[in-house]
């Protein structure tokens, strides 16, 4: 599961022999490698297990991040991953509300409720689009226009619309108007805009309908009970179960919240 931005995460590893037993090596080391390239080399410590080894290394950024263990005497290496949250994920839901619509009692099952509220908001915004308020940044490559459609609807506003070259027009948010519905952004006196851009603006709805509440609990609910395996209580067979193949998703979200959804849908992409 995906470490929280600013933990500390406990990485292990184990130096085996040529035989694959567990061994005491002459020497450690461990490199973990950031999402940007850059590295950090936490300090490995045998455990009171001969040949298994640790070090903790507090997160400074979020994405995936690649581990590299190497032993010598005898020699040994052996290399593994983990991930690390953006400070603020979108989510949904609160843990607090997924944790009682799937009727948990206990703490046990967090992380795993917390991966699935970050996949059930994914599949709803599919949908209806950004629903968790955010902000995010996109370039938009044209030479001159009259209008720039953003690609993330509804928005909430621009932040800013800057140029990406030193001799290129940027503009006053003042200056433009943007349709937080269709997410078109023109000037306010009607005059070309220069491009390329990057714009920086807000998405999400203030407002969260029933509709898309109600849709999501019945996604997670849909996703918490097929993911059991063989030997684990089967889903069952009722409306909220039914699912036809959709494009992108499988049959990741049933029938019953795509007709939630539907008064909310965003319009087919424009070619």
């Amino acid at each position: 599961m995906p470490f929280d931005l600013g933990a500390t995460v406990r990485l292990t590893a184990d130096c085996l022999d040529p035989d694959g037993t567990l061994t005491t090596a002459t020497s450690a080391a461990v490199v973990v490698t950031l999402p940007d390239g850059s590295t950090a080399s936490p300090a490995p410590v045998e455990t009171a297990v001969p040949g298994r080894y640790q070090a903790d290394y507090p997160t400074t950024a979020a994405g995936r991040h690649t581990v590299r263990w190497v032993w010598s005497g005898p020699a040994h290496a052996y290399t593994d991953m983990f991930d690390v949250r953006e400070a603020a994920p979108p989510a949904i839901m609160s843990l607090a509300d997924g944790r009682r619509h799937l009727k948990k009692t206990d703490t046990a099952d967090d992380e795993e409720i917390r991966s699935w509220i970050g996949a059930c908001t994914r599949a709803v915004e599919m949908f209806v689009g950004p629903v968790v308020p955010r902000t995010v940044t996109e370039r938009a490559r044209f030479a001159s226009a009259r209008s720039v459609a953003l690609t993330l609807t509804p928005c909430l506003g621009l932040v800013s619309a800057t140029s990406p070259r030193p001799d290129g027009v940027s503009y006053a948010v003042d200056d433009l108007d943007l349709d937080l519905e269709t997410g078109v952004v023109e000037t306010v006196t009607g005059s070309l805009l220069y491009g390329p851009l990057d714009f920086t603006y807000r998405v999400g709805r203030l407002i969260v309908g029933d509709n898309i509440t109600s849709a999501s609990r019945i996604i997670l609910q849909h996703l918490w009970r097929t993911r059991q395996g063989p030997g684990r209580p089967q889903r069952g067979t009722d409306d909220f179960d039914v699912t036809e193949p959709l494009p992108g998703l499988g049959f990741a979200i049933p029938n019953r919240a795509v007709q939630l959804l539907e008064p909310d849908r965003l319009p087919p992409a424009v070619g």
